[in-house]
């Protein structure tokens, strides 16, 4: 990289960068959502069901990383959020799995003409622990985005027993995505 930081010129001084990078165009997305555990419903994080006394609230399954993915990679690709295209108005999207919304959403990050190129996710929760379920989860999402399980990343993280989510009272997920085109 130069030093001026100037990426750009650095494209025009390296050539192996400048062809690589010729027509690619990079977008760069980010989501979130965060649901309230409660009694009585299945706790479904990435399309994986996590034994646990307690579920999340909503209209689908309340999947919350997944919901978190679909925001990142319709933001990337310019096509709104979640709640435009699967709205919890409508009685088609009760109680559906959140791995059929994120297929869904991928077709339409396709139609636009992008391919996801790697995502980075974080789950926010007090309980269950998560890491024995990180390769399923893992699995899931590069099985319907097409990607190497080594493009999808999945951490987990406590808040420390601050917040709602912090009490075990809600759940949350964060997830950053870069979808690439080629330009022709």
């Amino acid at each position: 990289m130069p030093l001026d930081g100037s990426f750009r010129g650095y494209l025009r001084t390296c050539p192996v960068w400048a062809t690589a990078c010729k027509g690619v165009q990079m977008r760069v997305g980010f989501g979130y959502d965060i649901h309230r555990l409660i009694q009585g419903r299945k706790l479904v994080l990435g399309g994986v069901v996590i034994p646990f006394d307690k579920g999340l609230t909503g209209h689908s399954d309340a999947d919350v990383l997944l919901h978190a993915v679909c925001d990142a990679l319709l933001g990337a690709a310019g096509l709104g959020d979640i709640g435009q295209h699967f709205p919890d108005t409508d009685p088609a999207f009760k109680n559906i799995s959140s791995m059929e919304l994120l297929a869904r959403t991928f077709q339409l990050v396709r139609d636009k003409g992008f391919c996801v190129n790697n995502l980075d996710a974080t789950i926010l929760a007090e309980a269950p622990k998560l890491a024995p379920h990180r390769s399923d989860i893992q699995a899931n999402i590069a099985g319907v985005l097409e990607l190497k399980s080594t493009n999808v990343n999945i951490k987990a993280t406590t808040m420390e027993g601050l917040g709602d989510i912090g009490k075990g009272e809600a759940i949350a997920a964060m997830c950053a995505v870069t979808l690439l085109t080629i330009n022709q």
